[in-house]
């Protein structure tokens, strides 16, 4: 798993954030439009010319496979290109967890791009973010990543497109093993509900052995 360590620090972080941010969200604006469109074929097709120069100019110079998951000195993550949360993945709504004291919260808007049914969120997508979130959660304790193991998600009834809130707590912990619960609501209340085992892989150190191994790096450089 591509993990990386860069030896930066927030200011650092918040420059490169603000440098990309604004790119993706503009991206994430051109799908919606893309989807919700009626200009007529000659637009459509002059606009796809456009789109091809600028990534033409974007491939110039990039990185291999995709864009891991960079550590600061104070390990902090920087999953930027995480389909549920990545600053620099337009895919992402983008989710924006909060969490305090085993229990995280987030709210996001899924709009054109995000239907399944008719109006409403595809059921592969409310997974998807509950999946992070019940991670993020679990990992929140221990500030080390945590996979899943199991995710049970029982669809309620359909979830309008729009805002919907989630929010997840850990219920449990066990060994590596963390056992987190999670609601989505819409406008009329509980969409879809999950069940979690998050589990922290035994190849991944602890917090403590990691800074010290970073502490040691930056000594000897």
């Amino acid at each position: 798993m591509d993990f990386r360590f860069e030896d930066i620090g927030p200011a650092e972080v918040e420059r490169r954030i603000s440098a990309v941010e604004p790119l993706t969200e503009s991206v994430r604006d051109l799908v919606d439009a893309v989807i919700r469109t009626e200009v007529d074929d000659t637009a459509l097709d002059d606009a796809r010319r456009q789109i091809d120069d600028i990534v033409a100019r974007l491939r110039t110079e990039e990185k291999p496979g995709g864009f891991g998951v960079p550590f600061t000195r104070d390990l902090v993550g920087m999953p930027w290109g995480n389909a549920a949360t990545g600053v620099r993945n337009a895919v992402a709504p983008p989710l924006r967890p909060v969490t305090h004291a085993g229990v995280s919260t987030a709210e996001v808007t899924l709009g054109a791009a995000y239907e399944g049914p008719g109006g409403h969120v595809h059921g592969g997508v409310l997974a998807l973010l509950l999946d992070q979130l019940v991670g993020e959660c679990a990992s929140s304790g221990t500030s080390m990543p945590h996979f899943t193991g199991t995710l049970t998600v029982r669809y309620v009834r359909p979830t309008k497109l729009g805002q919907v809130s989630l929010r997840a707590e850990v219920t449990g912990t066990q060994d590596r093993k963390a056992f987190v619960s999670g609601e989505i609501h819409d406008s009329e209340g509980v969409t879809a509900e999950v069940e979690a085992i998050m589990i922290r892989p035994k190849e991944f150190a602890g917090r403590d052995e990691v800074m010290a191994a970073i502490a040691e790096a930056t000594a000897r450089d």
